[in-house]
């Protein structure tokens, strides 16, 4: 059986997942924006390493699977946020579960370290909306 889902066709239910998460920076942009509402520079520098056309194409893929948005105010000059819908929020339990898995293969005790630090997952103790 296959599903089609914004003009993409799956052949399981984790396909689709992955499409809308997977790949290096969706995953982070989401733990960025979090219960925050940023603009493009606040998340382009709370991610070192990515550029602003990657930045950019991610957004907007995000943004067409739901999971965020994007408003534009009419201002000189624009001024453009970008916030997590309540549906992109069901997400953070399973980032939560990925960050608390890599923790363990890091072998990070819960709360601490390797330097004896201590370590928080990013999402870890959110207020629940």
């Amino acid at each position: 059986m296959t599903y089609t889902k914004n003009g993409k066709t799956y052949h399981c239910p984790v396909e689709a997942a992955l499409d809308v998460i997977g790949g290096k920076w969706k995953p982070l942009i989401l733990w960025a924006l979090g219960d925050n509402v940023m603009r493009f520079g606040e998340l382009q520098r709370g991610l070192p390493g990515v550029n602003a056309k990657m930045l950019t194409k991610q957004l907007r893929e995000l943004e067409n699977d739901g999971v965020i948005t994007r408003t534009v105010y009419p201002e000189v000059p624009p001024r453009v946020e970008y916030s997590i819908t309540e549906f992109g929020r069901t997400l953070i339990p399973i980032l939560q579960a990925l960050c608390t898995w890599g923790a363990h293969y890091l072998g990070i005790e819960e709360g601490v370290n390797i330097d004896g630090s201590s370590y928080q997952c990013p999402a870890k103790g959110r207020k629940k909306n």
